[in-house]
């Protein structure tokens, strides 16, 4: 496989083009738009305006929870120790997210754990009071460790769900390059407003700047919209640390596309505008899971989420199955099984050299230096990411999550629709 030096996508990036807050009006944000090596700026809600009227625009309808729990250690005497925060990153058990949110009496977290030096063992033990006035408390139990995260066994003594306590004592994980306390207002802020599928550490920033009147003005344009769920890991924030990006390790993240998503793109393909890198990863894996279909491998028929796309699986060999092949493929699994969704899982890599099958047009912010995502951006506009960032830095543009926008129309040739 040949190298790719991370170094080379490195730039500039001062504290200050980072957006620490997110504009009044989310649509009023900048809107880069590049086309054929050309680059020219606009406001976010003309974006229809680059569209065509027979574009099919999916997004990711993940919600972000307030995934951030504080406790503290404390002494046989009652006297309150040290601080511990856990970090919920993933379910462990029940595996599935709206499971383990909706559990009522306990569940397992896959967890970051701040000071966990102070914590070799022992249960903590958080007090909450309902807005009821019932009180209740929540306990943690730190398990086996791998890596840097853990897995935390929650329970507790009331019958609501892990969902409501989340939302009554946790804190929303906002990234960590913005360098300053989640505040009331990014509970509303820092979700898009078609959110709606509970699981994300880490919101899918392109679509923050979609309003309702944007997304009514698509429609009356005749633009379709259709939904994909990918969960938000806090490995999208991960650097590549490694000279060479192909000994990066992606993290990976499930997801969940329901039927009718898929059968909408195939009878629009050629006309696919994914909202954000994460709509962008789920759709480009629908193919080589597709392709697995096709050539007879078996799906798991319970909903478990077991099938899943490795990291370099599109560059380990020739892909000659077309995208429709791949796509009703999938569709004719869900019908033989009576499945309205497909769960799967993804580690999928876009980098430079890969070959796009679903997507046409893609609605970005803009990213980190030597970040993944640079890489997809840079695969996607055929190498020439330069031209948009350079562009975006001389224009005042602001950077990352709270940022401005851009959309990008693919530069390397479709692969066989």
């Amino acid at each position: 496989m040949e190298e790719i030096l991370i170094e080379d996508y490195n730039y500039p990036l001062p504290d200050e083009r980072i957006a620490k807050y997110p504009l009044a009006q989310r649509d009023e944000s900048k809107l880069l738009v590049y086309r054929d090596g050309e680059v020219k700026q606009d406001v976010f809600c003309r974006v229809g305006e680059y569209l065509p009227a027979d574009s099919l625009l999916i997004y990711n309808n993940t919600r972000v929870i307030q995934a951030r729990l504080e406790f503290h250690k404390q002494s046989e005497d009652g006297v309150r120790g040290a601080r511990i925060e856990i970090f919920c990153l993933e379910p462990l058990e029940p595996h599935d997210y709206q499971l383990s949110l909706g559990a009522m009496e306990g569940c397992t977290w896959k967890c970051m754990i701040g000071n966990a030096k102070k914590w070799k063992s022992g249960v903590l033990a958080l007090p909450i009071l309902l807005p009821s006035g019932e009180k209740i408390t929540l306990c943690a139990a730190r398990g086996e460790q791998t890596g840097n995260t853990f897995a935390v066994k929650f329970s507790w003594d009331s019958t609501i769900s892990f969902a409501e306590i989340l939302e009554h004592v946790g804190e929303l994980p906002i990234p960590p390059y913005l360098n300053r306390k989640t505040e009331e207002s990014d509970k509303t802020t820092y979700q898009t407003v078609y959110s709606r599928i509970k699981g994300s550490v880490a919101a899918p920033t392109a679509g923050l700047h979609f309003t309702d009147n944007v997304l009514r003005g698509l429609r009356e344009k005749g633009i379709r919209t259709a939904e994909v769920t990918l969960h938000v890991g806090a490995g999208t924030f991960q650097p590549v640390k490694v000279a060479d990006a192909n000994q990066h390790t992606m993290h990976t993240e499930i997801i969940a596309v329901p039927r009718e998503t898929i059968e909408q793109i195939i009878a629009n393909l050629g006309h696919i505008v994914a909202v954000g890198t994460t709509s962008m990863r789920t759709l480009e894996s629908l193919y080589f899971l597709g392709e697995k279909l096709y050539a007879g491998c078996q799906m798991p028929d319970t909903g478990d989420t077991t099938f899943s796309v490795a990291q370099f699986a599109p560059y380990e060999k020739e892909h000659t199955l077309s995208t429709r092949e791949a796509l009703q493929a999938i569709v004719a699994y869900l019908h033989a099984t009576g499945q309205d969704v497909l769960h799967a899982e993804t580690q999928i890599m876009i980098k430079p050299g890969y070959h796009f099958h679903v997507v046409d047009q893609l609605i970005t912010n803009f990213h980190q230096p030597k970040s993944t995502l640079l890489l997809l951006v840079s695969a996607f506009v055929g190498g020439d990411w330069h031209t948009i960032y350079d562009y975006a830095l001389s224009h005042d543009f602001r950077f990352l999550s709270y940022g401005d926008s851009s959309i990008l129309f693919r530069r390397n040739p479709a692969f066989t629709l």
